[in-house]
């Protein structure tokens, strides 16, 4: 492993044996009372190099509070292997981190693209349910910890996610750079494979014959993966979403939302944070509320309709988001990210400080 200071921040680093990142605070004090895992997740192709400079921004700010693995388990060409596989990897990656960082007692995702969804599924892997005295108690106190499960072992703080497929991809303009033209989706879905591999197929909701496809499959408790008790056992659940100009995941499906449900926005809610176009607190929807809506909705798909109503049962933040008004507009999916100092600059530290009041809070 390799150690590292970054220049005047206070904050150091380690390489990991398969190059993976270990950031925390350069004071020994504050490194060693840390007791809340961030697990940074990247996406599609993407490295653990990809989230550095926003986990250098958490232990800036929370230096006694935060210990920050970038995970590394999926880099590159391994994020072709299928949500699943890498939904594996990143379970044991989490637990090896925990067993090389004793005292950690919280935990919290921030992940990115696709590793949204590779995040759901380790989450169902690494969930243990609530100890049996802690069921019989829950009525009694339901803030009690332990009474809604663990994540490894820690106490499942926030979940985080930033521009995630979270209802796939096949849907009309669901990638957007194909402009929703349908032709252009179908022939997508049929050659993605070609490309993009087994992960192509669970995004595009493709499978074999008579298989349900795995986006399907995690919006309920599948076995031994209990997909979503482990995302109803976060204290909070955030998704960020592009408005426009993200031409590889669009709004509807990273903002798990119906097409009658994307409201319309304004130019900015603050000058803090002159990106954010749009907040919304979701509270958990049922079947018969999930229906009534469907009535109204010109962009019906069945089974798009049953991710959204799976994982409207558990309450989400939305955080809406636009830089139509700057000149790196077009790369929204990478700069909504912040992967170094001048995204911060466009962003605001849009999603560091923001995922680090949520820390703060809990």
């Amino acid at each position: 492993m390799e150690n590292g200071e970054v220049e005047n921040t206070g904050v150091s680093s380690s390489e990991t044996v398969n190059g993976g990142e270990d950031v925390f605070s350069s004071k020994e004090s504050d490194a060693s009372s840390a007791d809340h895992l961030v697990m940074m997740v990247h996406g599609i192709l993407g490295s653990a190099s990809d989230w550095k400079f926003g986990a250098e921004q958490f232990v800036r700010n929370l230096p006694d509070k935060v210990f920050v693995h970038c995970s590394e388990r999926n880099m590159a060409k391994l994020t072709l292997d299928g949500v699943d596989v890498m939904g594996e990897r990143l379970a044991e990656e989490v637990l090896e981190v925990i067993k090389r960082k004793p005292g950690l007692k919280k935990i919290s995702f921030v992940a990115h693209s696709v590793g949204g969804v590779v995040a759901r599924y380790a989450i169902g892997k690494l969930y243990r349910p609530p100890r049996m005295e802690n069921v019989e108690k829950l009525s009694a106190d339901a803030s009690e910890e332990g009474s809604k499960g663990t994540i490894a072992g820690l106490e499942p703080i926030n979940f985080i996610t930033v521009a995630s497929p979270h209802l796939g991809s096949r849907g009309n303009k669901q990638v957007p750079f194909l402009f929703g033209v349908t032709a252009f989706e179908r022939a997508a879905g049929l050659v993605v494979h070609w490309i993009f591999k087994r992960t192509g197929r669970h995004l595009f909701l493709n499978e074999d014959e008579g298989k349900t496809p795995l986006l399907r499959r995690m919006v309920e408790d599948d076995g031994e993966l209990h997909f979503m008790s482990a995302l109803g056992s976060f204290k909070r659940r955030v998704a960020y979403s592009n408005v426009g100009y993200d031409h590889i995941v669009g709004w509807r499906t990273s903002s798990i939302r119906r097409n009658t449900e994307l409201p319309k926005w304004e130019d900015s809610l603050n000058e803090k944070y002159p990106h954010i176009v749009y907040e919304e607190h979701c509270k958990t929807c049922d079947s018969e509320q999930s229906e009534s809506v469907v009535k109204e909705d010109d962009c019906f798909d069945k089974l798009e309709e049953e991710l959204v109503t799976g994982l409207s049962r558990v309450s989400w933040e939305k955080v809406d988001v636009s830089f139509h008004s700057s000149r790196l507009r077009f790369a929204a999916h990478s700069v909504i990210q912040v992967k170094d100092q001048y995204c911060v600059m466009l962003a605001v530290l849009l999603i560091g400080e923001r995922s680090i009041y949520a820390c703060r809070r809990c």
